[in-house]
Parts: structure tokens; sequence; C-alpha cells
């Protein structure tokens, strides 16, 4: 069983993000959608700087069509078959959220604390929506670091950390390999 809620320690042995491809209805409605969001803000946060912007994305068709202009314009010469795969995860999920790195300027907070500090939010964001007993994702790829979408949704020299998609699971969820603890673990000294 995945995300066994019973207790923290079964959770964590058991936490499985699902494809935002086989999430469907229901997804967290706005006021767990809220919780959701807040408790993924509760995180290590050096110097109290909040480096971090969540952005709701509502408009999946407006979002569709971001997505569509940012690829066309990097591939001028795209078919219409690559962009409808491209914008297919426009409309996965029921729920969408934009994580956003927002590097705040701090003569004793090193951007590198504040980067992780961002991903920490990311895995939050991830528990609290499997607490809420729904399943998510954390997606990058070619969108998260493509200047026509990244001009849409960041300031100034903010980045996107990922796209979260939250739902229920179609499918059952699947493991994935996982590396083995004496092959990462080291002993110091």
């Amino acid at each position: 069983m995945f995300n066994d809620l019973s207790s923290v320690k079964k959770y964590l042995a058991t936490r499985r993000s699902g494809k935002p491809r086989d999430m469907v209805l229901p997804g967290p409605d706005q006021s767990t959608l809220d919780q959701i969001l807040e408790l993924a803000t509760r995180t290590p946060d050096h110097g109290k700087l909040f480096p971090w912007r969540l952005t709701i994305i509502h408009d999946r068709k407006a979002f569709a069509a971001l997505l569509e202009t940012a690829f066309v314009r990097a591939n001028n010469d795209a078919r219409r078959a690559q962009i409808d795969a491209i914008i297919a995860p426009a409309f996965m999920a029921p729920t969408l959220v934009a994580l956003i790195f927002a590097p705040q300027s701090s003569a004793k907070i090193p951007v590198w604390e504040q980067q992780m500090s961002v991903g920490a939010v990311g895995m939050n964001l991830l528990h609290a929506a499997h607490a809420h007993g729904f399943v998510g994702s954390w997606i990058t790829g070619w969108a998260c670091y493509d200047p026509t979408v990244t001009k849409d949704f960041c300031i100034d020299d903010e980045k996107l950390a990922g796209f979260f998609y939250i739902g229920s699971p179609a499918q059952a969820l699947e493991e994935r390999p996982r590396p083995e603890p004496a092959d990462i673990i080291r002993h110091w000294p």
C-alpha cells in the first residue's frame, strides 16, 4: 500500500507520487487546497526570507495556449502532433500549482540555502497533498526553463521550480527504483 497514512513512519516508508496523466477527480476543493499550500510553506527557511511563491493555475486552456506559444516559438517547424503532446499536461490532474523560486537579497543567507528551502516547500507540498488523501506529482521539464513560460510566471530573477499536479489516482501506484542505503550513505570520520 502506497501513501499509508496510519503513521508518519509508515507514510514516509510508502510515500509515492502519482503520474499526472493518471490523476482524476476529485481533487482538493479551494479550502483544502489552501490548507495544503499553507502546510507546504511550513518548511526550513534560514533567515525567514520566504524565497518561494505558489501560483494556482485555474485557466487550463490559457496555460495550454502559453505552452503552445512557447513551444512553437522555440520550434518553428513543430508539427501538430508534437504540439498536442506538449500541451497535454496542461489538462492533466484536477489541480495544478506552480512553485516559483523567488530568491531574496541577503548578506547572510546564500542563494544555495534559499534553493534548498524552495525544494523543501516542494516536498512538503507533496506530503500535504498525500496527507489530505490525494496523490501529487512534481514535474519540471522544458517549460520550467523556457523564457516565454517563465516570463508569464516569474518576475525579476525568479525561476520555476516545478509544476505540481494533485488529484485522485485512476491507476494503482507503482514503485520506482530506490537506491540501496549502503550505496549512498557515508560515515565520517
